[in-house]
């Protein structure tokens, strides 16, 4: 709130930028401090990197852009996925030379990495490719990298939507003030209303796995699913109206994916940019679906175990992203057909998909594989354990009566926001109610900061 009234009270662009670069490395130093280095260094390497591809010859060009990604990667590789690899080939290092200690390194995954880092690519691959000119100003780059709002997880924009937004003088505009503070208290609303309750429901069920019930554990993996979309997409929802509230827009990252047909839907609907984000810059560079389809299938594959990967260093994330790529090459795409389908067939289709998409959250959830195959078990099973859920009946109710109107209201509650002038106040006012007397004001971070 200080940084926009601050943010409308300069006039001056130049001084405008530096306010946000500012609160946006006070924002970063809150969590680790020391770690503002790593992202500087990145900014450094990337803002010359830029400029020296767009004024290079060929050869020179493509050493530019693998130094700039060079960097990128090697910091996301050393912090986030060192120890990982590590344990991965332990047993084998051990077999050969026992007893030998592996240099594990005790260190804090900085927040938001993979974010930043991918959106810091985009802009190098872009320049290189000139569908984007080198930004000269290091002031404007910097905060195109640390922008507060989307900073740590997401959505991970382009440089063609932000760059030349921060070049704009943004007039005061009310229109932008009443849809940013809707839209945040939107994101409020699915983050502690609805992901922060069912997450006792979620968290009770991983935990006490061998004494539940099969009904139990299902129901909490459906759970899951929702509290993971309302957790993800809250903050999405709330770094889109952060930014609206100043005049600046970034992408779309969700758009009702469990309203998907299939998996292939679902993806072009789930965290968005980053689906977009390895189309553009992993599958059509490995040829797309130029080669054949046995290259697209293998071109998919690929894809989609990267970004198991990219979630996280644990086999989990892998075989998470594994499962996904197997049901994107069985149902490669909506058929002309399916928009025919009588709503009954819809229905079952959105269902059918909603339950595998489900089961495959199991492996995202679970701290392990092992831990994972337990819970699946658990499910199929049909053991005669407890039915338990963590919450009370009422409060359970009140969850699913939550996610009935999320689920079946969100694209247009998002439309009333920006239509609707006269209601704005009841609507603010009626969802900061919500929050206030139903939210679980804990202090569960969202998800998708570890990643």
């Amino acid at each position: 709130m200080i940084i926009t009234i601050s943010y409308y009270l300069i006039k001056n662009q130049k001084n405008r930028i530096w306010l946000l670069l500012l609160s946006s490395c006070y924002f970063y130093m809150v969590f680790v401090p020391t770690y503002i280095l790593i992202l500087g260094f990145t900014i450094i390497i990337d803002y010359f990197a830029g400029i020296l591809i767009a004024g290079s010859i060929a050869k020179n060009r493509k050493r530019w852009l693998i130094v700039s990604i060079f960097a990128n990667v090697g910091i996301l590789v050393f912090y986030k996925y060192f120890n990982f690899l590590l344990s991965s080939i332990e047993p084998l290092l051990l077999y050969f030379i026992p007893h030998y200690k592996l240099p594990y390194l005790n260190i804090l995954l900085p927040i938001g990495l993979s974010f930043h880092t991918f959106q810091a690519m985009s802009y190098t691959i872009e320049v290189y490719r000139g569908k984007q000119a080198p930004e000269k100003n290091f002031t404007i780059y910097a905060l195109y990298v640390m922008y507060y709002p989307q900073l740590v997880a997401g959505p991970i924009e382009r440089p063609q939507n932000m760059i030349h937004q921060f070049h704009e003088f943004k007039k005061y505009n009310w229109d932008n003030i009443k849809e940013g503070l809707a839209r945040m208290a939107w994101g409020f609303f699915k983050k502690v209303v609805i992901a922060d309750r069912i997450s006792m429901i979620v968290d009770y069920a991983f935990y006490n796995q061998p004494s539940l019930s099969s009904w139990s554990l299902f129901v909490a993996a459906m759970f899951y699913s929702f509290q993971i979309y309302c957790d993800f997409s809250g903050y999405s929802d709330i770094a889109i109206g952060a930014s609206k509230v100043m005049g600046i827009n970034l992408m779309e990252n969700f758009n009702e994916p469990y309203k998907s047909l299939n998996i292939t839907e679902f993806w072009t609907r789930w965290h968005i940019s980053l689906s977009t984000w390895f189309r553009d810059y992993v599958y059509i560079p490995l040829g797309g679906n130029r080669l054949g389809e046995k290259r697209r299938k293998l071109n998919v594959f690929i894809v989609f175990l990267l970004s198991g990967l990219w979630h996280g260093a644990n086999w989990t994330f892998v075989i998470w992203g594994a499962l996904h790529g197997i049901l994107v090459t069985l149902f490669p795409g909506i058929k002309k057909k399916t928009y025919t389908m009588n709503r009954f067939m819809k229905i079952l289709f959105v269902v059918v998909n909603f339950i595998l998409v489900t089961l495959c959250w199991v492996f995202f959830r679970a701290n392990s594989i092992q831990s994972a195959f337990n819970y699946l078990a658990g499910i199929f099973n049909f053991n005669k354990g407890e039915t338990k859920f963590g919450l009370n009946f009422a409060e359970i109710l009140v969850s699913i009566l939550f996610i009935t109107i999320m689920i079946f209201r969100e694209n247009k509650i998002k439309s009333f926001l920006i239509t609707n002038n006269k209601k704005f106040g009841l609507y603010l006012s009626t969802l900061i109610f919500i929050c206030y007397f139903f939210g679980v004001f804990g202090e569960n971070q969202f998800i998708y900061f570890q990643f």
